[in-house]
């Protein structure tokens, strides 16, 4: 396996379920991506401002890992960067075993702290009929698997491009990933 790495950046100023991919994003500290509906202090998933508008936005940037976009395709769904709600996409980082807390240095300047698992949605369903199944399932101890990807805020602003490189910081201590 290669260097770590980002391999598409995606933004939509609108609620839509895909981003747009873009030659880059800028990410603000503590709020996520300039330009995204889901920049915000407080939660800016509908879902979730229809509950308490007033709680943190602990989704500020959705991380998929390229791998699994691959492994959907040769699954027989076509899926690219950004259609799963992303806003950065990487290649040779271990995202769904990564702990809560970690922090992910994304180029020059940019770091993202994770929150959690993302929490796979009927959107997905709707995206692609037979999708939701390869992204949430159970193991074989009944327990939910979540595989769409984590959630994370931002901890340093900064330009985020294709080809920048992805270095992981864990926290001293840490729990396991839960959904946010």
């Amino acid at each position: 396996m290669g260097e770590a790495c980002v391999t598409a950046v995606s933004r939509s100023p609108e609620y839509t379920f895909s981003k747009g991919c873009e030659p880059a994003i800028r990410l603000l500290e503590g709020l996520g991506v300039e330009g995204d509906a889901h920049l915000g202090v407080t939660v800016r998933h509908r879902s979730r401002v229809a509950r308490d508008p007033s709680r943190p936005n602990l989704r500020q940037v959705h991380l998929i890992h390229a791998e699994l976009h691959e492994e959907l395709r040769a699954a027989g769904f076509s899926v690219g960067a950004g259609e799963l709600g992303e806003n950065v996409t990487t290649r040779g980082v271990d995202l769904l075993g990564l702990p809560q807390g970690a922090l992910l240095r994304l180029g020059e300047e940019a770091v993202v702290r994770v929150t959690g698992l993302r929490n796979p949605c009927a959107q997905i369903e709707a995206f692609r009929p037979g999708l939701l199944a390869r992204v949430a399932g159970r193991d074989g101890e009944g327990r939910v698997v979540r595989r769409a990807g984590v959630m994370g805020v931002v901890v340093a602003g900064g330009l985020v491009r294709a080809g920048d490189r992805v270095v992981v910081e864990s926290p001293p201590l840490y729990r396991a990933l839960g959904p946010v």
